[in-house]
């Protein structure tokens, strides 16, 4: 009987689940718990002995998106962007895609950048401005973005990632009414300095050469070189190598300026029929042309390429038809936003508010994602914008 009931009473124990399988994450962080002074004392000796050089070469090619969150890491990761040899890893990188600086009607102090690798948009914070100055990006060269207030007054220079900023000194000739602007390297790298050209209407220019720091004219406009110019403001001025173009108009064709030699020259080439809203661009030394072909009611953008032999435009692709369908009817404007091998265009009417890029290369058309302000719903109109080749190492 005594077996009889312990038997019973094994029977009559509560089931028991078998144990619960735990969650690969918590047995993780029970060995990590369980190891943590071990590990925090491995890291710091591989970190402590893992080689500088190696460090920088590794940094020097993360994508350049990377770097706003790489430089809040801590103050050595910050010092990086200031080491000599960083500058030549970074130097030994393929230059990356072109990005956008833009300005928006909404905010005209504040700037947008444009990724278009990521098809991501950043708004930094750019606090070397003067309070409630409105200046524009007027040209670009090695990482570096030349800004003119909107009074036509005063110069400024910045590196848009890493708030590298100069305000440039003040102008001998005092030219109020709008100017054309161009930018160069002087050697392959900002290290070697860089030059800044304004020209006006009426002939008059200076040259900045930021190893001086100092305002020059070189010379005087020659005599064969109609004036006034009647330059064509929606257009930047394109530079290949040393030299600067600028697009005019009466007669229709292009001024260049060799900011090495200091010579001036002139090329008169007629535009194509029916052309609106057309813009210099330039890709591996080509020298191209963008604007809107409109006949009757219809309107396509279009791409042309100089041809040097003939100094004619030859039209080497178009927009989508599919696309251009949406402009039929329409009053379209259309603004050149950089013109750096990859394009950028700002299409608008009172019906529609289009970004799109596209790549001189590859022929490519995209939509770009529209523009919105951090914590905002409503799509940014751009107003302005350049092209500028993201640098970390280039200084003002």
């Amino acid at each position: 009987m005594a077996a009889g009931k312990s038997g019973n009473s094994k029977m009559l124990e509560p089931f028991k689940p078998p144990p619960s399988k735990k969650p690969r994450r918590e047995r993780n962080r029970g060995k990590l718990l369980g190891s943590t002074p071990t590990s925090e004392v491995m890291e710091q000796e591989i970190w402590k002995e893992f080689p500088e050089d190696l460090f920088e070469a590794v940094i020097a090619r993360l994508p350049i998106a990377t770097f706003f969150r790489f430089r809040s890491v801590c103050r050595k990761w910050n010092s990086v962007l200031d080491s000599q040899s960083f500058s030549q890893h970074c130097s030994q990188v393929p230059q990356a895609n072109p990005w956008f600086y833009t300005i928006t009607h909404e905010n005209m102090n504040v700037g947008a950048m444009y990724d278009p690798s990521l098809r991501k948009w950043h708004h930094p914070t750019i606090s070397f401005l003067p309070a409630k100055m409105i200046a524009l990006p007027v040209a670009s060269a090695g990482g570096l973005v030349c800004f003119l207030d909107i009074g036509h007054r005063n110069f400024y220079v910045c590196n848009p990632l890493t708030q590298s900023f100069k305000e440039l000194p003040a102008r001998s000739v005092k030219v109020w009414s709008r100017v054309a602007v161009g930018m160069a390297l002087i050697g392959n790298s900002t290290s070697g300095g860089y030059k800044i050209l304004w020209v006006g209407c009426d002939g008059e220019y200076e040259v900045y050469d930021s190893v001086k720091n100092s305002w020059s004219r070189p010379g005087s406009m020659p005599s064969n070189i109609k004036l006034p110019l009647s330059l064509n403001f929606r257009s930047q001025a394109v530079s290949v190598g040393s030299t600067l173009y600028f697009m005019r108009s009466d007669p229709e064709g292009i001024v260049s300026y060799n900011m090495v030699t200091g010579v001036w020259k002139q090329y008169i080439i007629p535009a194509p029929v029916h052309l609106n809203d057309h813009t210099l661009a330039e890709c591996e030394g080509r020298i191209m042309l963008v604007g809107l072909l409109t006949k009757n009611a219809a309107t396509c953008v279009c791409i042309w390429e100089l041809q040097k032999m003939t100094l004619l435009w030859k039209e080497v692709d178009r927009m989508p038809n599919i696309w251009c369908l949406d402009f039929y009817g329409k009053h379209v404007r259309m603004t050149c936003l950089g013109n750096k091998g990859l394009l950028m265009l700002s299409l608008r009417s009172r019906q529609m508010n289009r970004l799109v890029t596209y790549d001189v290369m590859s022929r490519e058309w995209l939509k770009v994602p529209g523009c919105v302000v951090p914590r905002g719903r409503k799509r940014q109109w751009i107003a302005c914008g350049t092209a500028f080749h993201p640098c970390l190492t280039a200084t003002a």
